[in-house]
């Protein structure tokens, strides 16, 4: 910068100062740009399903002979995922993936229903793990059960 004869600044050679009416333009774009990704982002996250993740093992003893009664269920433990083990009225066992396929929350066996429910946002499949109403986009993961002696034995169905 230069200064005149008497000392003052010459206007021509001063930075153009931001006007206060762009200032606020930028601040509140900003400020909208921000809201608009809150409301966008769990949109998305609820309409999109997170990825299934391998179960790690193919193969878990899931309980034993008499330790369900009928119409029943109970969570085990299938790889480093949760599984659900049901004893129908019928006295036939089903099992299926205890990971809701909506959010990944774990669902529960509702034996006043008959069915299983997802208590996150009231999702709901029936025995065969089929998507019955609620959110969830497809149905459960279903599993092989085999009783051998006392015990019943879960397994991850093969593709054919």
């Amino acid at each position: 910068m230069t200064t005149n004869d008497l000392g003052k600044v010459n206007p021509s050679e001063q930075p153009a100062p931001l006007p206060r009416r762009r200032f606020v333009e930028v601040l509140l774009s900003g400020g909208f740009l921000a809201t608009a990704a809150a409301f966008i982002y769990p949109v998305l996250r609820y309409l999109v399903p997170p990825k299934v993740t391998d179960l790690g093992a193919d193969s878990v003893v899931a309980g034993k002979v008499g330790e369900l009664k009928p119409n029943s269920g109970k969570i085990f433990h299938f790889g480093s995922r949760p599984g659900l083990l049901i004893h129908t009225s019928g006295g036939e066992y089903r099992a299926m993936s205890a990971t809701c396929t909506h959010l990944s929350c774990t669902v529960q066996y509702r034996d006043d229903l008959r069915e299983v429910w997802c208590a996150c946002h009231n999702g709901k499949y029936n025995l065969d793990g089929r998507n019955v109403s609620g959110p969830p986009p497809r149905p459960l993961e279903r599993f092989d059960v085999h009783v051998r002696g006392e015990e019943i034995f879960v397994m991850r169905r093969r593709e054919a």
